[in-house]
């Protein structure tokens, strides 16, 4: 009788291990679809030209051509990129699109403070550029509305236009992706004299983007005669 008790139990300890173990694959599995759903949504906005992640560290960038597009203001005027706001000058540019409720709307915020703060250092030459990565959507109107929510100044360009040149001057700046929700909170801040640019996570605070642009603005001015043969 004791014996058939022991087969009896040896027979039923595997089955209820057996059942611990499947248990316990089962919330491995679970689990493990949650990380990765997790993962994936914590790395949107962050394609593989991610900007650094350590906050306030910039990236001084190879130097760049600049093309001279012709976009289109939040006024609805005419503006060729490198020649009217680029050439000669000290410019901070995000990227950002209206319809976008995440990252574009600290970005927003980041560069109202910027222009405070710059206007209060009496750097008021300085220009900050919003380019548009969805420019089928974003007319002059739909960005103008959208700059008067963070009071763009005179000082501020919001820019859209055709596809084509949009995407052009996104890649030349190596700034684009085909999704544009996998945009990144980049900011390129540049010396349009000296061509020295640098870029850093948009979110980075404004006092930490005024300095990088006080810095940019100490670079000595070399010849761009080179660069300005390459934009023709």
């Amino acid at each position: 009788m004791r014996s058939a008790r022991r087969r009896c139990g040896h027979g039923v300890r595997p089955k209820r291990k057996f059942g611990r173990a499947v248990s316990g694959m089962v919330f491995c599995l679970v689990v493990g679809q949650l990380l990765t759903v997790q993962a994936h949504e914590k790395h949107r906005h962050q394609p593989s030209s991610s900007p650094p992640r350590e906050t306030g560290k910039a990236v001084v960038l190879d130097r760049i051509t600049i093309p001279d597009v012709r976009l289109v203001n939040q006024d609805g005027e005419p503006v060729h990129f490198y020649r009217d706001l680029v050439k000669d000058k000290v410019v901070a540019i995000n990227f950002v699109y209206t319809t976008c409720s995440t990252i574009c709307l600290p970005l927003g915020a980041n560069f109202s403070k910027l222009q405070q703060l710059l206007h209060d250092r009496e750097q008021q030459d300085v220009r900050l550029i919003s380019v548009s990565v969805d420019p089928v959507t974003d007319t002059p109107q739909r960005l103008r509305a959208w700059g008067e929510k963070f009071r763009a100044g005179p000082g501020w360009s919001l820019l859209t236009g055709t596809k084509q040149k949009v995407d052009t001057l996104l890649k030349a700046l190596k700034v684009f992706t085909p999704d544009i929700q996998d945009h990144a909170p980049i900011v390129m801040v540049g010396n349009g004299a000296t061509e020295t640019w640098t870029r850093v996570n948009g979110l980075v605070s404004p006092a930490t983007l005024a300095e990088m642009i006080t810095n940019i603005d100490r670079v000595p001015t070399h010849s761009s005669a080179p660069q300005e043969a390459q934009r023709q």
